[in-house]
C-alpha cells in the first residue's frame, strides 16, 4: 500500500471541506494558501516572495464582466481609460442603457469593433434573459464557463477571469493569461514560459484552490516584474 504523507492528507481534507466555498474574504485566501503549500511544497518560496495576496473581488453583474471584456489584450492603463470613458457615457451602466447608446457611444469610448460586438451580444443576452449573471456563482465552474463562452466574443480567458474575480469561484485558473504563464515559468523553472495547455495541466495540481493559486502567481509577477498584471477588481 502506498504511504500517505500526513501533510498532504491534511491538505486534501481541507480542500474537500472547502471545495464549493466561494472566495469571499481575506481569510479564504489564507486558508487556500495554507492548503496550496501543503499540496505543492514548491509554492512555499513563491508565497514568501509574493508578499500580500489581494482578495480581488468585485460584485457580480454587467459592470464587472464588461470591464473584463474591455481589458482583453490591452494594457491595464488603456483598459482603465476606455472603461472609465464608457461608464461616463453610459449612465447608469446597465445593458439596456448600453444598447440605447448605440454605436456612437462605443466609438467615443474607444472600443474596438470586436469589443463593440461582444458587449452588444452580452447586453442583448442579459436583456433577453438568455444569461443571468447573478446566478452564475451557484453553477459548477464548467457549467458557468459554458454559459459565458456561449456569448459571441467571450472566450475562456474572459470567462475565467470574470468567474474568479466577480463570482468568487474557488477553482479557476486562467492558463491563457501571459502574466500567469510568466510567473509560473519563472517560479518553477519552466523557461520559456509554459504555453496555456501545459500550464492548465500543471495547475491541476493546485485544485481545488486554483483561484487562490492564480492570485498567488499574479502577486509573484508583481514582485518579479515591478508591474501589476492582475485583473482590476
Amino acid at each position: 500500500m502506498r504511504a500517505i504523507d500526513p501533510l498532504l492528507g491534511l491538505a486534501e481534507t481541507k480542500c474537500k471541506d472547502h471545495r464549493m466555498q466561494r472566495i469571499e474574504t481575506d481569510a479564504d485566501i489564507s486558508r487556500g494558501l495554507d492548503a496550496l503549500v501543503l499540496l505543492d511544497r514548491r509554492l512555499g518560496p513563491v508565497r514568501d516572495m509574493a508578499g500580500a495576496i489581494p482578495l480581488r473581488r468585485s460584485p457580480a453583474g454587467f459592470h464587472s464582466l464588461a470591464s473584463v471584456i474591455v481589458a482583453q489584450q490591452v494594457s491595464r492603463t488603456s483598459a482603465d481609460a476606455i472603461f472609465n470613458r464608457l461608464c461616463r457615457l453610459v449612465d447608469p451602466f446597465r445593458p439596456e442603457a448600453f444598447l440605447a447608446g448605440g454605436e456612437s457611444v462605443m466609438v467615443q469610448a474607444g472600443l474596438s469593433r470586436a469589443k463593440q460586438r461582444t458587449l452588444t451580444a452580452l447586453s442583448v443576452a442579459l436583456c433577453d434573459g438568455a444569461l443571468d449573471l447573478e446566478r452564475l456563482d451557484t453553477f459548477p465552474a464548467d457549467e458557468a464557463l459554458a454559459a459565458l463562452t456561449a456569448i459571441p466574443g467571450i472566450g475562456p480567458w474572459t470567462a475565467q477571469v470574470y468567474l474568479l474575480v466577480a463570482a468568487g469561484h474557488p477553482d479557476i485558473f486562467p492558463a491563457g493569461d501571459v502574466a500567469l504563464q510568466t510567473a509560473v515559468g519563472h517560479a518553477l523553472g519552466h523557461e520559456p514560459r509554459p504555453p496555456a495547455n501545459q500550464l492548465a495541466l500543471m495547475a491541476e495540481t493546485w485544485s481545488p484552490w486554483r483561484s487562490v493559486a492564480a492570485r498567488l502567481y499574479w502577486a509573484y509577477y508583481r514582485e518579479i516584474r515591478g508591474a501589476e498584471a492582475a485583473p482590476a477588481a
